[in-house]
């Protein structure tokens, strides 16, 4: 087989190629640091955020989502930045996914992304946007329904807000409470972002215990 020609694509949107080309791009140290996805012939690749809000938000939503799990005596695991990859069909490279519930299996630790192939796709994902609102709420919503994900959150880091979605027979609807954190009201993770702005780490989540206790 011909291998792929590496070509300059267009950053921050969706772009013709084919898996081969996705893969020997994703592999180029020109993009090292930025984020891949890619659904049924289409690619997209997003240079990594250097903003502070995004970063802050990323952590707030992480802490939040593991220190609920923990009271609640939930079995979880967290990624931050990790890519899932469905090989020939799709990729994604969320800024944090949660495998959650009793049954869940462990992906094996290695610096490759994880099999879907071999692996159901995390429970829950969540996609921090600042100037991308509208793709994850578009088009990158579509390819976590193919995939499989049961619950995505995006968050508007200019509005402080929260949409998430329950997806179910490849299709999502708007929640107001989480369905695989049961009893998470989505308010809640607004108000810590909100909170975010004036307060500390350590505040946040004292006021989280409290909240969740």
């Amino acid at each position: 087989m011909v291998a792929p020609t590496l070509r300059d694509f267009i950053t921050d949107a969706w772009v013709k190629a084919s898996w081969e080309e996705f893969l020997a791009i994703a592999d180029d140290p020109k993009y090292e640091t930025s984020r891949f996805y890619y659904d049924q012939g289409d690619m997209r690749i997003e240079m990594a955020p250097i903003g502070s809000s995004h970063s802050q938000d990323n952590g707030i939503i992480y802490n939040l989502v593991s220190l609920y799990a923990t009271l609640k005596k939930i079995r979880i695991k967290g990624f931050v930045n990790c890519s899932f990859r469905k090989t020939g069909v799709q990729e994604c490279q969320p800024d944090s996914a949660f495998y959650i519930g009793a049954e869940i299996r462990f992906p094996p630790r290695t610096n490759s992304p994880i099999d879907l192939n071999e692996l159901e796709a995390p429970i829950l994902v969540v996609e921090n946007a600042a100037t991308s609102v509208n793709d994850d709420l578009g088009r990158k919503r579509l390819l976590y329904e193919r995939l499989g994900v049961k619950e995505y959150w995006v968050v508007d880091a200019n509005k402080c807000d929260v949409i998430a979605f329950e997806i179910d027979d490849a299709r999502s609807g708007q929640i107001q409470e989480s369905r695989v954190l049961p009893g998470l009201e989505i308010a809640v993770v607004e108000e810590a972002l909100e909170r975010s702005q004036n307060q500390d780490d350590g505040e946040i989540n004292r006021w989280l215990i409290q909240k969740f206790s």
